[in-house]
């Protein structure tokens, strides 16, 4: 019998209960949650739906078997009395603005093309942060680097810029859609070129609303910021990937900056996203994908000049499920491409669930080997089908559709002149209430006439602190939350004001790092802003995460990149390397281990709470900047300013 990776990575349970999930020998799926205090439990999981959970009396343990699946990975969460909450025992959640959902990985034979594989050179992923002059503030992104990019410090790169859907992070396509095992394996079989891959946050208007909105913008205000995002060629995202994320990652990584080296595409509204700006810009990408998407049918000088713009365009991929509720939409827009004359790859599956990030993964699988390889796209191209004929019983996406997908946010938490309001819609609780580390004990939440709760708090404006609401006696992560604290258990939501000059929204246009965190080996580290040319050797910093923490948890929760930007920013530290595993690091970056060079060790288990953890952080980093740096020339590769 083998054990899904949900339970392979999830901290040693409790003594007496089992593993959360396990994948039977026939294909199926055995779930399992303990709640003592819940009436009705389901299990929501993208290949079967909701099911029933049935309780065993004796034990408490609430148990289901699904399936069979094929092998995959699969959003899954409990409905608990009504309320969606993630798997405790499952450290592995999908990063999202909005559902909290865990992943299930039902492994295959080690030949999926997402297989994280040991006999395959890896990549690494680099956690960026940028300061946006079209945002107004700082941005994310993620960039992964192939094998060879550390090694051969002449070489210079193509760039996919990869982005994700609605209400997606810039994680997505990381955590979940795996770009990065899949192009490793790729690469290892010469299927694909090597390329640097980097993932946009794909609704910067987000960001500004926090960062430029308060205290506590109107409901018109929001409104209007939301639509503003949505006019694509004047909205923020395409004016923030043309000045500002692209050349960044043009200036701190080795790239080949022109049209033939540049791809771009993306899955749902990120597909929208990729086609709307790869298509207004032929002079500067050459490869378009859109994975479960279509995009506007009204770009100047493109459609209507088929010969120009079939010339310019080396690939131009389209996928989508027959059963997406996209499909209607995206047939459309290729049945437009092929009326007017205009080539396209289509790729259609109908086995994946539709919308799903199985077909995503799939769809990147299919055209990583097609980018930046001229004479694999051209014959991808000539050999390309024309759209099948429509038989009137596709779905469409309406209004409807979207206000269902996408109902009206509920804004948590928002901070504005009184304080920091939580809220959590849950109209048939009986009891919400806010539960927080900073706080001696749980504070009870109203319940308005539309069934939101909410309280609000006038301390700890800019204090960082992890919490959850606790509705009916079980914890639930707040859902309006993208911030997740990462654990091996439940998962809070953190609380860290945007206006805080520890977080990365208000620090304006500095220097910032770059942070990485290795799945294989389990340890993050950052490194500060640094030159290569006559630098000291920098200050050397362990982390070590809490029980109960993961390697991500330092940094996520405890904002350490944030802070050391900051404090370097200030003049109050010195460059230096942080890392969860300072041995590790060292020898894998083949540091010297010299009398002199032993980390500062911080402990999070001596601090109980995350505000006293940042506080002792940010002490240390100013105490080391106090002290002389004996020098060392650096020899480490690119990536950290070229």
């Amino acid at each position: 019998m083998m054990l899904c990776l949900a339970a392979i990575v999830t901290a040693q349970p409790e003594v007496g209960i089992p593993s959360s999930t396990k994948c039977n020998a026939d294909g199926t799926v055995t779930f399992t949650y303990k709640n003592d205090q819940a009436k009705e439990v389901l299990v929501d999981v993208q290949f079967a739906g909701r099911k029933p959970m049935q309780r065993d009396a004796a034990t408490g343990l609430w148990t289901a078997t699904l399936g069979p699946a094929a092998p995959d990975m699969y959003p899954y969460c409990f409905i608990v009395d009504g309320v969606s909450v993630m798997d405790p025992e499952n450290p592995q959640y999908f990063p999202n603005e909005g559902f909290k959902n865990s992943l299930l990985e039902i492994p295959g034979d080690g030949t999926l093309p997402h297989d994280i594989r040991s006999d395959v050179a890896h990549g690494r992923m680099e956690y960026i942060h940028y300061y946006s002059k079209s945002l107004g503030a700082t941005n994310n992104a993620v960039v992964y680097l192939p094998p060879s990019y550390m090694m051969d410090q002449q070489k210079k790169y193509p760039v996919f810029y990869l982005i994700s859907g609605t209400t997606d992070t810039e994680e997505v396509y990381y955590k979940v859609g795996r770009v990065n095992y899949i192009l490793d394996n790729l690469i290892a079989q010469k299927q694909a070129k090597e390329m640097i891959v980097v993932l946009p946050y794909g609704n910067p208007m987000k960001l500004k609303r926090q960062d430029k909105m308060l205290p506590g913008a109107s409901t018109k205000e929001r409104a209007e910021s939301m639509a503003a995002n949505m006019r694509f060629g004047a909205d923020v995202f395409s004016q923030d990937l043309l000045n500002d994320l692209m050349p960044y990652v043009e200036a701190n990584y080795r790239t080949v900056n022109n049209r033939d080296n540049r791809a771009i595409g993306g899955f749902s509204r990120g597909g929208n996203q990729a086609l709307f700006n790869g298509l207004s810009n032929l002079d500067k990408f050459s490869y378009l994908c859109s994975y479960s998407s279509f995009t506007s049918t009204d770009i100047p000088n493109v459609y209507d000049n088929a010969v120009e713009t079939n010339k310019k365009i080396h690939l131009f991929w389209l996928g989508v499920g027959t059963d997406d509720f996209l499909y209607g939409n995206a047939r459309d827009y290729m049945q437009f491409l092929d009326d007017k004359g205009i080539h396209s790859v289509k790729e259609f599956t109908t086995d994946k669930f539709g919308h799903t990030w199985m077909n995503a993964k799939y769809f990147l699988w299919k055209t990583l080997p097609l980018l930046f390889n001229k004479k694999a796209a051209d014959t991808a191209m000539k050999n390309a089908q024309p759209v099948p004929a429509a038989t009137g019983q596709e779905q469409q996406f309406t209004p409807g559709v979207m206000a269902r997908l996408f109902p009206r946010p509920i804004i948590s938490p928002d901070y504005g002149e009184q304080g920091i309001t939580f809220r959590f819609k849950a109209p048939d609780a009986k009891l919400v209430e806010l539960e927080a580390d900073i706080l001696p004990e749980n504070i009870a939440m109203q319940r308005d006439s539309d069934g939101v709760w909410s309280t609000t708090l006038s301390d700890y404006l800019f204090d960082t602190y992890r919490y959850c609401f606790v509705v009916d006696g079980t914890c639930v992560a707040d859902p309006s939350n993208m911030y997740i604290s990462p654990a091996r258990g439940f998962k809070y939501s953190v609380a860290d004001n945007p206006a805080s000059p520890f977080n990365f929204a208000s620090q304006g246009d500095i220097q910032h790092g770059h942070t990485g965190y290795d799945l294989e080996q389990q340890e993050a580290w950052y490194m500060s802003p640094m030159s290569r040319q006559g630098m000291t050797f920098p200050k050397f910093i362990q982390l070590v995460p809490g029980q109960g923490d993961t390697m991500e948890s330092w940094f996520k929760v405890g904002g350490a990149d944030a802070i050391a930007d900051r404090l370097l920013a200030d003049g109050k530290t010195k460059p230096c390397i942080i890392t969860t595993s300072a041995l590790s690091f060292m020898q894998q970056s083949g540091m010297p281990q010299m009398p002199g060079f032993e980390p500062k060790v911080l402990r999070a288990d001596d601090y109980p709470t995350w505000t006293q953890r940042r506080a002792a952080l940010i002490k240390l980093l100013i105490d080391l900047g106090k002290e002389p740096n004996p020098t060392f020339p650096m020899m480490m590769g690119g990536g950290f300013g070229e």
